[in-house]
């Protein structure tokens, strides 16, 4: 197991090293964005009253802006979002609603450097081929995980608390040693599950195993299925639905968007950060998104409830009545980032990241040292020696 995982990491320590690295900088990414643009994002609220979606709306189209989508926070000092069409091009800008001014679109700097990170993140900025290498990296990446915890494990009770303790005191080697066995031991559950949440998205298979697991069907069955309760039959169902809407409802007045929103907080009565997106060509119904943080672990999960044109219900689809499976999947993103739980979450993503760039780092260490002693082909038992 040693042998295993010695040359597994000197293999794959590069990639491993830059993984985690760029997994660092792209953890705080809407933070960072955020800052980029605080002059834009963050406004003072004072004692005025904000403007109302549709005084918002009548605001814009004033000055020649069809409003197509709105983002409402829960604090008082940002922002909202506004997406409007105008001159036939689809546009989105910071909008204070206290004084009903557009303040401008966001700085795209800061997103310019984060999609050159995530492209290394994915593909090494090298397409199909990097991609396949970064996923047998981080395959690889497991197996070294799982062959790490092999080797921590004391032989004997005795020897617990060495695994456990950093030795500060001591040698450079053995303060490396422990930083590398106790710091792996720490974040291993943290930096497995990062690890399978990215194979998700790089390898279909993996994706299909998950879901399989989580209760769900795969997707060469789903695709077979022919029955008339199939999963596709709801959605078949849906979009004629949309479809007559469409039809019918293409002279009918549209309901206002305080009157959709009054109606969404009834059937969802939380605070929380809402979006709502108006009827368009591809989509007759009103959208309105809720990101739910009333939860034990405050994570954010989204509840979403349509209504037609003219303000009729049409669906409901909360979060926590989704099978597992379908939990999983619509979290997958933000659960690899760290976002499912807002900054808490992506601060302990960044640590345990910034420790599993660590590993490769203090695991080169430990075969260089014994290398330069002539022990770099040392058989499995010399690990124990170490200790």
């Amino acid at each position: 197991m040693w042998i295993v995982h010695l040359w597994l990491g000197l293999l794959s320590s590069i990639i491993v090293f830059v993984m985690c690295l760029t997994g660092c900088l792209y953890a705080f990414k809407n933070q960072i964005i955020d800052l980029y643009n605080k002059d834009l994002v963050y406004i003072t609220a004072g004692s005025q009253v904000s403007h109302t979606p549709d005084q918002i709306q009548a605001g814009l189209l004033k000055n020649g802006k069809e409003l197509t989508g709105l983002l409402i926070p829960d604090s008082k000092n940002r922002s909202y979002v506004v997406s409007y069409r105008e001159n036939q091009l689809d546009k989105s800008s910071y909008y204070n609603q206290y004084t009903g001014q557009i303040l401008g679109q966001a700085d795209t700097g800061a997103n310019r450097f984060f999609e050159v990170v995530l492209d290394i993140h994915r593909n090494l900025m090298m397409g199909n081929a990097g991609r396949q290498i970064v996923g047998a990296s981080v395959l690889i990446f497991c197996l070294l995980l799982i062959s790490g915890l092999i080797l921590w494990l004391p032989k004997k009770l005795k020897f617990l608390k060495q695994g456990l303790t950093v030795k500060l005191k001591a040698k450079f080697q053995r303060v490396n040693y422990d930083l590398h066995n106790t710091l792996g031991f720490y974040t291993f559950f943290m930096l497995f599950f990062i690890a399978v949440t990215g194979l998700y998205i790089t390898y279909p298979w993996v994706k299909n195993g998950l879901i399989v697991s989580l209760g769900g069907s795969s997707i060469d069955r789903i695709a077979e299925e022919k029955s008339g309760d199939d999963p596709f039959g709801g959605l078949l169902k849906d979009m004629l639905q949309k479809q007559d809407e469409k039809k019918n409802l293409k002279n009918t007045a549209s309901a206002s968007i305080d009157k959709i929103l009054e109606l969404s907080n009834r059937q969802l009565p939380y605070k929380a950060v809402t979006s709502i997106e108006l009827p368009n060509k591809e989509n007759p119904r009103y959208v309105v998104i809720k990101t739910n943080t009333q939860n034990f672990l405050g994570m954010m999960l989204p509840d979403e409830i349509t209504f037609d044109k003219t303000g009729v219900f049409k669906t409901k689809e909360l979060f926590s009545d989704k099978p597992l499976n379908k939990q999983f999947t619509a979290l997958a993103k933000p659960l690899h980032t760290g976002e499912i739980m807002g900054l808490p979450s992506i601060i302990l993503y960044f640590i345990v990241s910034l420790i599993g760039c660590s590993l490769p780092v203090t695991g080169f260490l430990i075969w260089w040292h014994r290398f330069k002693k002539g022990s770099g082909k040392m058989g499995a038992g010399s690990s124990s020696k170490s200790k």
